[in-house]
């Protein structure tokens, strides 16, 4: 997946866009209510932040990826939850203020583990020619496209209450419109570059998406977590912020080959978290 004036324009806009959509639903209680629910955020953080990555690196060691789709597949790992987990979870009746909350804190301390985990992997899995470590002022990049449209918009929500509440629905829209765009479009021009590499990416990618909901449902449970609390938490697990993924890959490291893994993630996890929805939703445990 090359850069395109599609992918250059668009990709920077729609997460700004989606960043700005969920500072506008966010409030300091969001943060706040981190006291409420210890147990539940303490595991969610410790699936997310400590399981994931361990998970992720030994699917690619057994699968033998190579090294751009590799890092590319742990940076989809290191990304945080997608504000699409908040409706998943809410059509699966799963806790919708604690993926709020655990979208928010994510999207902070992600900041700090992202450049962490990447520059691992680039170190790991490149060669030593290769391997280019994200340079401050890229870090700052990213830094600035998550957290500056959340803080924008959680001023909107604050000092503007109802103005937020009127773009609510237009901002979501917007989001979902320009995202489909992206695929449409990277889809369309990637064609064959997806389908060469879906033959070695797709049973990895598959598997790391059923485990990482599989991971942030059953651990909560085993800990007698609530299954509504369960359901948010693996739904948060589950569904990454691919755009975010993609856009470091193409914009901020410069590799398109690390943008495949989570091209195609985003492209699956909206069937199999559907499944996994449905199935939750109506198991008797």
């Amino acid at each position: 997946m090359q850069q395109s004036v599609t992918t250059e324009l668009f990709l920077p806009i729609a997460l700004g866009i989606i960043m700005l959509g969920l500072g506008m639903s966010l409030t300091l209680d969001d943060f706040k209510r981190v006291a409420r629910y210890p147990k539940a955020v303490t595991v969610a953080l410790l699936c997310q932040m400590v399981l994931l990555p361990v998970i992720c690196f030994l699917l690619i060691k057994l699968s033998g990826l190579q090294a751009g789709l590799a890092v590319g597949l742990m940076l989809l790992a290191a990304s945080p939850g997608g504000a699409t987990a908040n409706l998943y979870s809410h059509l699966s009746k799963g806790d919708v203020a604690l993926n709020i909350s655990l979208t928010a804190i994510n999207s902070v301390l992600t900041l700090f583990t992202l450049p962490l985990l990447v520059n691992f992997s680039l170190d790991y899995f490149m060669d030593s020619g290769q391997y280019v470590p994200m340079q401050f002022k890229k870090v700052i990049e990213v830094f600035a496209i998550v957290l500056l449209p959340v803080t924008i918009g959680m001023v909107i929500k604050n000092r503007w209450a109802q103005v937020a509440a009127k773009m609510d629905k237009p901002v979501k829209i917007a989001s979902a419109f320009i995202l489909i765009v992206i695929i449409v479009s990277v889809t369309i021009r990637e064609k064959q570059v997806l389908v060469n590499y879906f033959s070695a990416l797709g049973m990895p990618v598959l598997l790391f998406n059923v485990l990482s909901m599989a991971v942030g449902y059953f651990i909560p449970r085993w800990v007698n977590i609530e299954k509504k609390q369960a359901i948010a938490i693996g739904m948060e697990i589950g569904i990454h912020n691919g755009t975010l993924a993609i856009y470091i890959a193409l914009s901020v490291l410069g590799n398109s080959v690390m943008s495949v893994p989570p091209a195609i993630y985003s492209l699956l996890m909206f069937f199999t978290a559907a499944i996994f929805g449905f199935w939750v939703s109506r198991s008797k445990d």
